[in-house]
């Protein structure tokens, strides 16, 4: 197996930072070689890219899957798994109602006050945002994180959250090839998060091209190998009123 194939094994069969996964689908390729010896049939001794789905099946990874958001009211976010780092993408959509606010794709507690925090922040600044306070009376609001089957929980998506639900009522979308992380505090404060180089990682693999980060959370990044950031920019703030400017262009603060 030359390198390009193994880059192709690694980064369309696997998801982790890590090699245990890139380890099993090896091991996969080297039984499906050792099955056609001992069966005596003919085979290629030189794997080729193109054998791979016939080995490994079709490819369980999209690394380009919503890194480039065309619809309002979408942001992608940056979680830490037990198995590193992964996109995130926040959805939500406004309906005709009274204000009900609706959760969905398997949130823990803390993503849930996120979703909340998030909300309460943008009532409170909707003239800045040219936001009529009658449209919160008069709208109902759905947040859904996609992948229902995997529980998710934790602070850093909160300025995705945010930033996605000030997408929806601007009815603009964010700016594509962004990524965001970190957490908020009802006066628009921007707090640091954990697990960055596995996010960061994560980002550069599904071809985000920015990264939104809080201030405090730049040291994490300095101590990452210059040559796994190439081509990915990164934003650091202080306040959301920054996010919403590098993910949406709004100036009105």
């Amino acid at each position: 197996m030359k390198d390009d194939v193994l880059r192709e094994i690694a980064e369309s069969y696997t998801r982790e930072s890590g090699v245990r996964s890139l380890d099993r689908r090896i091991a996969s390729v080297m039984r499906y070689v050792a099955k056609n010896v001992a069966m005596e049939d003919k085979y290629n001794p030189t794997i080729s890219k193109t054998i791979l789905p016939t080995i490994l099946g079709p490819d369980r990874i999209d690394t380009t899957l919503y890194t480039e958001v065309h619809s309002s009211g979408v942001a992608i976010g940056l979680a830490w798994t037990k198995v590193g780092g992964d996109i995130l993408f926040i959805e939500s959509s406004l309906s005709p109602g009274k204000g009900k606010l609706t959760l969905t794709g398997n949130l823990g507690d803390v993503m849930k006050e996120s979703a909340t925090t998030a909300l309460s922040f943008i009532k409170a600044h909707g003239d800045s945002l040219g936001i009529d306070a009658t449209t919160f009376e008069n709208t109902d609001i759905h947040i859904h994180v996609p992948e229902g089957a995997i529980p998710k929980d934790g602070p850093s998506a909160r300025v995705t959250m945010l930033t996605a639900l000030a997408s929806a009522f601007k009815k603009k979308p964010v700016k594509s090839h962004l990524a965001m992380t970190g957490e908020i505090t009802l006066r628009g404060k921007v707090l640091p998060v954990g697990g960055i180089k596995e996010k960061v990682l994560a980002a550069k693999r599904a071809g985000i091209q920015q990264i939104i980060l809080s201030t405090a959370n730049k040291r994490h990044v300095d101590q990452i190998k210059p040559d796994y950031l190439t081509g990915v920019t990164f934003t650091y703030v202080d306040r959301m009123e920054e996010v919403l400017q590098q993910a949406l262009d709004i100036w009105s603060f």
